[in-house]
Order: structure tokens, then sequence, then C-alpha cells
């Protein structure tokens, strides 16, 4: 079945902790968001503390896809830019989808909710992303109509003698 997106759903008690458990179950399998396993709820706990605040000061806007049992399933972070030439564009981070969701595409349907959700938004033309080098993350993005503009060799540390190039998606919109 489908996941259900909403954009900018109200932040209850069940809906944070919706998503500070799929973002710790996405790291400890391994998912790209900023996290290295093992890890725990409040070792993430800052991390979207940090993105609420950033919500309710009208800088981030969050796209949650529920489940057919009403499970946070996935999520992705639009940010606004704040500099005043930079204002046609957004980021997107902390992309997931639950690893007991993985393989039945939708990673595609989040990635098409959020440019939609996106083309929503007045004066913006494009959608920037980054991934970490390693996974073949960026052969997804891909394959989802982004394009790779960027990359910085090295520039993520995930161990002692384990760097990750930091690479840079964009998504225009027009």
């Amino acid at each position: 079945m489908p996941l259900t997106f909403a954009l900018d759903p109200a932040m209850t008690p069940a809906l944070r902790d919706g998503v500070l458990d799929l973002w710790t179950d996405v790291s400890n399998a391994g998912g790209s968001v900023g996290f290295v396993p093992p890890v725990t709820r409040e070792d993430i706990r800052p991390e979207l503390v940090k993105h609420l605040a950033a919500m309710t000061e009208g800088r981030t806007r969050l796209l949650v896809g529920h489940d057919e049992d009403g499970q946070v399933a996935a999520t992705a972070f639009v940010a606004f830019n704040t500099h005043r030439l930079m204002k046609h564009w957004v980021w997107l981070y902390t992309v997931m989808v639950h690893p007991r969701h993985q393989g039945k595409g939708y990673g595609r349907d989040l990635l098409a909710a959020a440019a939609d959700a996106v083309r929503g938004l007045e004066g913006i033309e494009a959608i920037r992303l980054t991934c970490r080098g390693g996974h073949g993350l960026e052969h997804f993005y891909g394959s989802c109509g982004y394009k790779e503009v960027g990359r910085v060799p090295g520039a993520i540390r995930v161990a002692p003698d384990d760097d990750r190039d930091d690479i840079i998606m964009l998504l225009p919109l027009g």
C-alpha cells in the first residue's frame, strides 16, 4: 500500500516519537542520516530538537509519510535558505524511509511528494540535498531526477580511516 504524506502535520508527542524512532532505526540500519550505528534515541534527540526548533521558527518544514498502520514510515525536512541571494532554492534534509519498508518504492514516493510540496512554495525553483558517498545514493537520487552538481572528497568521516565524499545533488523544478 502507498504511504500517506502530509506536509507540516501537527507536531504531537506521538509524531515526535515516531520521527525519533524512525531516525534511530534508519541510523542503526546503516542509513546515511547524520549518524553512524549504533545509536540510541537519546543520541538522536538533540538533532531532532534542532529540527523542531527550526520548524517553530518557520525555517524548516516537515514532510511525513505514514504507512497503512498509521506509523511514521518516511520523512524529509525542507529547509529554507536565509541568504538573500539563495532564497530561490531549498535544502532537503534527513530523507528517511524505515528499513521495514525498503524496496517498496517508498523512497521514490517520498522524493516525489517532497518535489510536489516544494513546487507549491512561492518562488522556489530547485531542491538541493547532500548524500554520503560509498552507498550509491547518488545513483538512486539520479534515478529520481536529481543531478550531481558537486562533490567534496573525504568530507565525511564515519570512522577512523573511513572518509566518504559529500555529494551535492540538485533537482530543478522548472
